[in-house]
Order: structure tokens, then C-alpha cells, then sequence
């Protein structure tokens, strides 16, 4: 079905961005155009998850909770699809 190979490809983008942004974070000036236009991607989905998970020291668990709760959507759009 279409319905459900958009929602992998949409899981896998969104999945990626976040890799990007987590790596970009340590080498790559935060005014960069590159880092910002995926930081105003990304910094949205984030921004709720950092408001109830507060930061360990210096590390953000904010993307990692992302990535989980985007697989679990994708696997629970899947499941009603199929």
C-alpha cells in the first residue's frame, strides 16, 4: 500500500534529521544556514519532549525519546493499516 510506504519514508526522514542534528550539534557553527534549516525542522518535535524531560548534566535525551516515540507511531499506523 502507498499509505504505508509513506509512513516509512516519512519514519526514516525524520529519523535521519535527527542523526543530523545530534552530529551537526558538536562540529557545525549553530548560525550555519545547513544547521539551522534542519535545527527549524527538528527543534519543533523536540521542544515538547524537553519540556517534560529535563537534561542529565550536559545530555539532552530529548532526540532519543524522539526517535522512540516516531517508531512507535509508524509501527502503531502500521498495524491499523494492515
Amino acid at each position: 500500500m502507498i499509505i504505508i510506504t509513506i509512513i516509512n519514508v516519512t519514519e526514516r526522514i525524520i529519523i535521519l534529521l535527527v542523526f543530523l542534528k545530534v552530529i551537526l550539534s558538536y562540529f557545525m557553527d549553530p548560525f550555519h544556514p545547513f544547521r539551522r534549516s534542519i535545527d527549524q525542522l527538528i527543534d519543533p518535535l523536540l521542544d515538547p519532549i524537553r519540556r517534560i524531560l529535563p537534561t542529565v548534566g550536559y545530555i539532552d535525551f530529548s532526540p532519543l525519546v524522539l526517535i522512540i516515540l516516531v517508531e512507535i507511531a509508524a509501527y502503531v499506523l502500521r498495524s491499523i493499516l494492515i
